[in-house]
């Protein structure tokens, strides 16, 4: 065996150095799983500005703090709580099934304020406690803790006044539970002035009382102890709160206290409730799924290309190692959708291989290189500007998903990038090194058939044998994709879109029963309910999922007895709410990103290539994204988050087939610029069309695992990706081809003395 050279070596420890670091990775670093997996609660809560206080960064980091010791003191184990954007914070409560408890304690969201007591209020004023918030600066009523009417002086402190709040036990004294409040000390000159007043009131007069206001609410409105002298009033930088209290209630008391110092309030925009059985299943379908593809994928590889298929998969399984160890180390959250990303990128990851193995081909049995090893290296050398390519487009989708979704399919975006830059270092790299030694056995080198590349393939074969021209009529193709996006785009003035409840807004829940439901009867009996406009849908045997308008919990507890009368036990497995304004703040961003991702790829695609073959491009994306919605549209099926995910990754991914057929063509002109382009382009086509069809059958052995195995949550979006796989497929050659032929001007052939070019043309030769 030759000995390898310096370069193949350094590349041979670099594949070593990046596996055993990934390795290391995977086995210390777990994952984190969202909670669309583990299972919790993930509540979205938006600052509002107040008279006194605008919105600002400042004021949101300054809530989640507060936000943060309200949770801390809950006892929850790893709860999360960022900014997202200026004035949005995204809390996550891992294992919290039912959130009433939590939601209560993060809704009260007005600034603490303590109030002296004016005195009692006539029943004639209870309607302005009932009514909206009131300025905490001037007077107002609110009912005490027993109801009666008080009415409270402007506010003395507010929620920054307070330091802290602590519930204790005063074992010695026998008070029991009490709860001591320690203050600024701008707070404590303010909390000694106000109880001098109240001290100067009789004992038992309401006036000599304190009314602690949170949300509108009075939490607490203790007297001043007999013992204070008026004018006196309580010093010293902390008070004691007294009475009745059991634990719970002295340890809620003091949470609302020191945690109520919000400086600005918050509102629950969106609220997704996930069970921990519909993470399990989930996780388990997707691993089957994921599993099952990548071993049918390894398969075909392995029986197209022998040993070099050997080879790849061995590659594959090193990319699903160093994906999951990057996943790991970015300390990125492993969300549904972004499993599916996973599984979907083991497909995408085959492309680079086909790309390089058909290359080498083409130089082996076609043009004759004189070892494997040398096709290879040619191979590796042609691909690389088609790689480069179309990951970048890929990658460029992957952004836009960051940068405008939300939730779970943001983490999708992330999972979809690192598995573009994982699959082109898994192919370049580990590929390249694992051929190339291969290649250079005496083994192999004596046995060229064994290696996969020394035969042209059926395909080409049969592309070879009967060498179609199939750009001889280019606008016919163009015709029948216009009567395609015809007949499908009118399904979306037909039977128009079911927009999911992220882009509309309202609450989406799903119950698991003890027996199946039919929907129609779940249907009317909602309707009866006072839920006319109630969604029914079907999602398992023995799941329904029930779509309507905001609701409260007394109402989305009587959707549950409602189903539970029809399904025996109803138990509610997924549970999203979404605010109006939110859901038509995403379905904006939806459409930003969806024009930003035509916009950018003809950006990238007009610098790489001619602006007319860019321009060819986006319009077969823009054709594929109309059917895929009019698909949709046909069929019923929800327009939401993870279908935009879905489309993205379309758009993403059907731009590498015209990518690389258009690399083809700009590599063909280079050599002949004589040739019609329709002649050039259709020779482009036959010499492409081996790698588009043996990549898009990686990729749809995957995706049809996924769509077959995987969780009801994930097959609209596998389906989704199916349909633009095959749709993309047709669009780059039948579509995009045509229309660069189509836009590109008629070109005067330059003929030379012997009359080559017209005879090219089929013209007779001239004499002169």
């Amino acid at each position: 065996m030759p000995r390898p050279d310096r370069s193949l070596r350094t590349r041979a420890l670099l594949v070593l150095a990046v596996i055993a670091a990934a390795l290391t990775i995977a086995l210390t670093v777990p994952v984190r799983l969202g909670l669309d997996l583990s299972g919790g609660t993930q509540i979205m809560l938006e600052t509002r500005p107040t008279p006194t206080t605008g919105i600002s960064r400042e004021a949101t980091d300054r809530t989640v703090e507060v936000l943060r010791g309200r949770i801390d003191a809950l006892g929850l184990a790893e709860p999360t709580l960022v900014r997202s954007g200026d004035h949005r914070i995204l809390v996550e409560l891992p294992g919290v099934q039912d959130p009433v408890k939590a939601a209560e304690v993060l809704g009260r969201t007005a600034q603490l304020t303590v109030h002296a007591v004016l005195g009692q209020a006539p029943a004639t004023d209870a309607t302005d406690a009932a009514g909206p918030a009131a300025d905490p600066d001037a007077e107002r009523v609110l009912p005490d803790e027993t109801g009666q009417l008080l009415r409270l002086k402007a506010a003395d402190l507010r929620g920054d006044d307070v330091k802290g709040a602590d519930a204790r036990f005063d074992r010695q004294s026998g008070a029991g539970w009490h709860i001591t409040v320690d203050f600024t000390d701008a707070g404590s000159i303010r909390w000694a002035k106000a109880t001098a007043e109240a001290a100067c009131h009789p004992a038992g007069d309401p006036q000599r009382r304190i009314a602690i206001v949170l949300d509108d609410k009075i939490i607490s409105s203790p007297r001043i102890d007999p013992a204070i002298a008026c004018g006196a009033g309580i010093g010293g930088g902390t008070t004691q709160i007294t009475g009745s209290f059991d634990d719970a209630e002295a340890r809620e008391l003091a949470l609302l206290i020191s945690g109520g110092a919000l400086p600005v309030p918050v509102e629950i925009v969106e609220q997704r409730v996930i069970g921990a059985t519909l993470g399990d299943e989930a996780i388990t379908a997707a691993a089957w799924a994921a599993g099952i593809g990548t071993v049918l994928t390894a398969l075909f590889v392995i029986a197209v290309y022998r040993l070099m298929g050997l080879l790849a998969a061995v590659a594959l399984a090193c990319y699903g190692l160093i994906s999951y160890a990057a996943l790991a180390a970015l300390g990125a959250t492993l969300t549904l959708p972004g499993l599916a990303g996973f599984v979907l990128t083991i497909g995408m990851a085959v492309d680079a291989n086909v790309l390089v193995f058909e290359r080498a081909r083409e130089d082996f049995a076609v043009r004759g290189r004189p070892t494997a090893r040398s096709a290879l290296t040619a191979g590796f050398r042609g691909a690389l500007s088609a790689i480069a390519d179309s990951n970048i487009t890929t990658l460029i989708a992957a952004g836009l998903l960051f940068a405008f979704a939300s939730g779970p399919v943001r983490g999708f975006g992330v999972t979809l990038g690192i598995g573009v830059l994982a699959s082109m270092s898994s192919a370049l790299l580990i590929t390249r090194v694992c051929a190339e030694y291969a290649a250079r056995s005496p083994f192999v080198h004596g046995r060229p058939g064994l290696t996969g590349i020394a035969d042209t393939g059926w395909v080409r074969d049969r592309l070879m044998r009967r060498t179609p021209h199939l750009m001889r009529h280019p606008r016919r193709w163009l015709a029948v994709s216009a009567a395609l996006l015809l007949v499908t785009g009118s399904g979306i003035a037909v039977r128009g879109l079911d927009l999911g409840i992220e882009f509309t807004g309202g609450r989406l829940i799903e119950y698991t029963t003890s027996r199946p439901v039919d929907p129609d009867r779940a249907r009317t009996a909602l309707s009866e309910a006072g839920f006319p406009r109630a969604l029914v849908q079907p999602s398992g045997e023995h799941r329904l999922t029930v779509r309507t308008q905001a609701l409260t919990n007394t109402e989305a507890a009587t959707v549950a007895e409602t189903i539970g009368r029809l399904g025996g036990k109803a138990e509610p497995i997924r549970d999203e709410l979404i605010g109006p304004a939110l859901g038509e703040e995403l379905r904006r961003n939806a459409l930003i990103a969806l024009g930003l991702a035509l916009a950018a790829q003809l950006a990238y695609l007009a610098v790489r290539f001619r602006w007319r073959f860019a321009t060819a491009a986006v319009g077969a994306l823009a054709h594929d994204v109309l059917i895929l919605v009019g698909v949709f549209a046909w069929l019923g099926k929800p327009v939401d988050a993870v279908f935009m995910a879905a489309l993205l990754t379309v758009i993403g991914y059907s731009v590498n087939d015209s990518v690389v057929l258009f690399d083809r063509i700009r590599e063909l002109l280079a050599r002949d610029r004589t040739t019609p382009l329709a002649r050039s382009t259709n020779r482009a086509i036959l010499q492409t069309l081996p790698r588009t069809v043996n990549t898009g059958m990686g990729a749809a052995l995957v995706l049809t695992a996924l769509a077959v195995l995987a969780d009801d949550a994930l097959t609209d979006f596998a389906l989704a990706l199916l349909i633009g796989l095959a749709v993309g497929t047709y669009s780059s050659v039948f579509t995009a081809a045509p229309a660069a032929i189509a836009l590109h001007p008629s070109r005067p052939t330059l003929p030379d003395r012997q009359g080559r070019a017209d005879a090219r043309q089929g013209a007779p030769a001239r004499l002169r």
